[in-house]
């Protein structure tokens, strides 16, 4: 039951993956769900942005990083990019972490942001579970 708790409605290998980025990688990926909020917000479909969770975000994170690496091919100083958002596996060092293993990155001071991601869709009570 504590393991949902930290999970919310995410599936431990989107957390597994959320946990393996980079603060810069968080970065992007929360920028691009505050996107996907403004633009639902600006058509009058907020609920839209709703239907944008985690498995969403990861799946969208991986298209736009293929095709940006597609875009910036022929550009030399590029030629080694590489990133977390990348791959639709987290790393090794992730990969077969139970929730006991990821409950530092999900609650830690540092990773907080992770955790406010994807909690930020529960309802205040499972927040509150999870928080204590």
């Amino acid at each position: 039951m504590a393991e949902r708790s930290i999970l919310g409605n995410n599936d431990i290998d989107d957390v597994r993956w959320l946990c393996s980025l980079t603060e810069s990688e968080l970065d992007l990926l929360m920028g691009l769900k505050n996107l996907v909020r403004l633009r639902a917000k600006k058509v009058g479909h907020e609920d839209l942005s709703k239907i944008f969770d985690l498995k969403m975000l990861r799946e969208l994170s991986v298209i736009f990083m293929k095709d940006l690496k597609e875009r910036l091919k022929d550009i030399p100083v590029t030629s080694g990019f590489d990133c977390n958002l990348l791959h639709e596996k987290p790393g090794s060092s992730f990969c077969n972490m139970t929730v006991e293993d990821l409950y530092p990155y999900i609650c830690a001071d540092q990773r907080k942001r992770v955790a406010d991601m994807f909690l930020q869709d529960m309802p205040p009570t499972q927040k509150h579970k999870t928080g204590s």
